[in-house]
């Protein structure tokens, strides 16, 4: 399932950098793995496109499907950065362990396009997104459609990926910030 954005809608500026840069935001699962790529430029941002990757069968079956459908949508969209979602503990350690495996396969279907990788905790995301770390599933949907200008509705896995993208062009824009701050210091 896929969504592309045929005519972006402007937002509030998150980035001062006067350049354009595509930050692809990933939602790792070993079932379900969300992507979502916005494009921030000259301060304002817009969604290009989103989805999720769903995979079944065998779990190394599924491993492959994640690296190489999103190796297809790196290749696609060509992003600049990429921001992912940091695997937290589970109490259950089979579903960790094939979590993180699962992220494993998403970051290394990245590795050709040879540009950074971000990685920030779920709460993080939340805080950076809703303004609360412990945020709902729902409030980051609505939020991110919000902040996108999306009036679609937006299945979750997708909108974490969306809103790893959004956290990251909000840590940019403080690191750009910081930089100006300190040459004029």
């Amino acid at each position: 399932m896929s969504r592309r954005v045929e005519s972006p809608v402007p937002l509030p500026s998150l980035d001062r950098a006067p350049r354009s840069v595509r930050i692809l935001g990933i939602d790792p699962g070993s079932q379900i793995t969300g992507y979502g790529i916005v494009d921030v430029t000259g301060g304002r941002a817009v969604p290009v496109e989103w989805g999720s990757i769903r995979s079944d069968g065998e779990h190394s079956e599924r491993l492959r499907n994640i690296f190489v459908a999103l190796g297809r949508v790196v290749r696609e969209f060509k992003p600049v950065e990429i921001a992912i979602e940091r695997v937290f503990l589970h109490r259950n350690a089979d579903s960790a362990l094939k979590l993180g495996q699962a992220r494993a396969a998403a970051i290394c279907a990245t590795f050709e396009a040879d540009v950074p990788i971000y990685e920030y905790s779920a709460r993080h995301i939340k805080k950076s997104v809703v303004g609360r770390g412990g945020a709902e599933k729902e409030q980051v949907q609505r939020m991110v459609q919000m902040i996108l200008g999306v009036t679609d509705a937006l299945q979750p896995d997708a909108a974490d990926a969306l809103a790893a993208a959004i956290c990251h062009a909000h840590e940019r824009n403080t690191r750009e910030l910081l930089r100006e701050a300190a040459v004029k210091i």
